[in-house]
């Protein structure tokens, strides 16, 4: 189920701030993504957990991560 804005429920600030990252294009381990953003590379690995399943980034290569066309719709709304 999707809130007032269109994203779904489950996502959270972190959510958007790896999605903002990925949304540049590029391909990146969960480290890297920390790196970015100034989170734990756990938090981050936890949550792309939770985007990959629902469907908003995709695992490329091992441990490494690009966003889906509906994560880029998500951050875009």
């Amino acid at each position: 189920m999707a809130s007032e804005s269109g994203d779904p429920e489950w996502l959270t600030e972190l959510d958007r701030d790896i999605l903002e990252v990925l949304s540049k294009g590029l391909v990146l381990t969960p480290s890297l993504i920390a790196e970015n953003i100034d989170r734990s590379r756990t938090g981050v690995n936890q949550r792309l957990s939770s985007l990959q399943a629902g469907g908003l980034v995709k695992k490329v290569d091992r441990g490494k991560y690009k966003i889906t066309e509906d994560g880029n719709k998500t951050i875009s709304t």
